[in-house]
Order: structure tokens, then sequence, then C-alpha cells
């Protein structure tokens, strides 16, 4: 009976030691990877200059949350949003979340409101 209980139970024991079991739903993991990024994001932003090329931003911050482009006199404007800041804990990314980083061409013009307020002027001059 013993050996027969040892067959059992020793292979089920060994295989559930690889076992993770994970309670409490989602957790504080999303929390801490939202609030990490915004803090990245911020200090990337501040590290940014003034006509970089717009793969190099694209390479230290990633894809933005949001995009928008227009053409004016022949030139692209390319508008990206990265998440900066919260405004309501509904864990969805909101342009009112975001700082936009602005491109004329291939180089960055500028970020935040300011710059997106600029390149809108243009856009409707």
């Amino acid at each position: 009976m013993k050996k027969g209980l040892l067959a059992v139970v020793l292979p089920l024991t060994l295989s559930l030691g690889g076992c993770i079991i994970v309670a409490g739903g989602e957790g504080n993991w999303d929390n801490d990877s939202w609030e990490s990024r915004q803090e990245d994001n911020r200090f990337q932003i501040s590290q940014l200059t003034i006509g970089a090329d717009r793969s190099s931003v694209v390479s230290t911050l990633g894809k933005p949350d949001f995009s928008e482009s227009f053409t004016h006199d022949n030139t692209v404007y390319q508008v990206y949003y990265y998440r900066t800041h919260k405004v309501k804990g509904d864990s969805k990314t909101t342009k009112d979340e975001t700082t936009p980083v602005v491109f004329v061409g291939d180089s960055l013009f500028g970020w935040g409101d300011k710059a997106l307020d600029q390149a809108l002027q243009i856009k409707n001059n």
C-alpha cells in the first residue's frame, strides 16, 4: 500500500514543483507599469533636443499612444502623443494624459502644448 501511495504522490508532488499560483486579480503590476512609463516618458521628453531626427526620438520613446499628421506647403507635420500624466484612474490613456511631440518633416519641432499650438497655427495660415 505504501509503495502504491508513494508511486502516486511522488510524481504529483514533482509535477507541482514548477507551478505558480496567482491570487488577487490584477494586483498592482499594471499600476506600477503605467506609472513607471509616465515617469520615464517625462524624463526622456525633457532630454530631447530641438532638431533631433524623428527615428532617434521614436527609438528613445517608443511607439506613441496617439499620432496625427497633416501637410502644409508640401511639408509633413507629425504629432506623436506620449502618456506623461494621469487624469482619470480608469486604466485607459486619453489625449489629455499625454504630451504632444511635434515633428516638421523628420526633425523635432518641439513638444508640449505650445509647440502643438504653433504647428496648428502654421496649418491654419
